[in-house]
């Protein structure tokens, strides 16, 4: 369903992404690994089109997102559901408005329709009859699970994850990778989720691919990924403060700092 091909993006002087390649199967979830910083979410704003490369293809059905114009775009963004890193809830609006926002704002559908696919998504992610709190009134698992159903709820072909388990507990993070196994299961999406969480990695998986100096340096299925021999791919799975990846680095200067 995607490939990315050759992928280069640099800021300023800063290369992110360095000839990247990768290819996402249809109806699987890929977990892409890598530091903070390292340019993942960089690279999930290219998919969606958000960025324009400096060179390097995104292909989507046979398409090129990097060619498209923004009408385009519009209407390639609608096959995608996203669930963002604090979530990214409307203060302002009900969880119904929340849900149903791009329903609301994107379509000709009726109230009866959109009632109909923000109660379904809701009960999807185990939240029935809170169409009318504010994000205010809500735990932070639950803003989570309200921005999960916002992202299924016009049953897109592909679900975007941006860090899924940051700011809930270990208990609630394993509540969230459970619900994003269940739902790849009832809705049959293409996923797609960047992380440095490897339990949520290892968890939520088909394939795991990761990011390490703009390139992808391994790829393969948690079983493959956890057993790799690479010696960056092993520092940063098993956590390890000295390594490749931390080469140069004094931590006790930054202890000190």
């Amino acid at each position: 369903m995607i490939e990315i091909i050759n992928l280069c993006k640099s800021f300023n002087s800063h290369k992110v992404l360095d000839n990247l390649n990768l290819n996402m199967n249809t109806g699987e979830t890929t977990v892409i690994i890598g530091r903070s910083g390292c340019g993942k979410s960089v690279l999930l704003k290219h998919i969606i089109g958000l960025m324009k490369p400096d060179s390097g293809q995104v292909i989507i059905d046979g398409k090129d997102v990097t060619t498209m114009d923004e009408k385009e775009l519009s209407a390639l963004r609608l096959k995608f559901g996203m669930l963002f890193q604090g979530a990214a809830l409307f203060d302002s609006l009900s969880v119904y408005e929340n849900v149903g926002f791009n329903l609301i704002e994107h379509t000709n559908a009726s109230r009866e329709e959109i009632d109909k696919a923000v109660q379904e998504s809701l009960a999807l992610v185990g939240l029935k009859g809170i169409e009318d709190k504010k994000p205010a009134e809500l735990s932070g698992g639950m803003r989570k699970r309200v921005g999960l159903a916002r992202a299924i709820c016009m049953r897109p072909h592909i679900i975007l994850y941006d860090e899924p388990t940051t700011g809930v507990d270990p208990i609630m993070g394993d509540a969230i990778n459970d619900l994003i196994v269940e739902l790849h299961n009832k809705l049959k999406v293409t996923g797609i989720a960047v992380t440095h969480d490897m339990t949520s990695a290892y968890k939520i998986a088909d394939r795991i691919a990761m990011m390490y100096n703009g390139k992808i340096i391994a790829n393969g299925t948690p079983n493959e990924i956890k057993n790799a021999t690479d010696p960056v791919v092993h520092q940063f799975i098993t956590g390890a403060s000295k390594g490749p990846i931390t080469e140069g680095i004094d931590f006790g200067d930054l202890i000190k700092a």
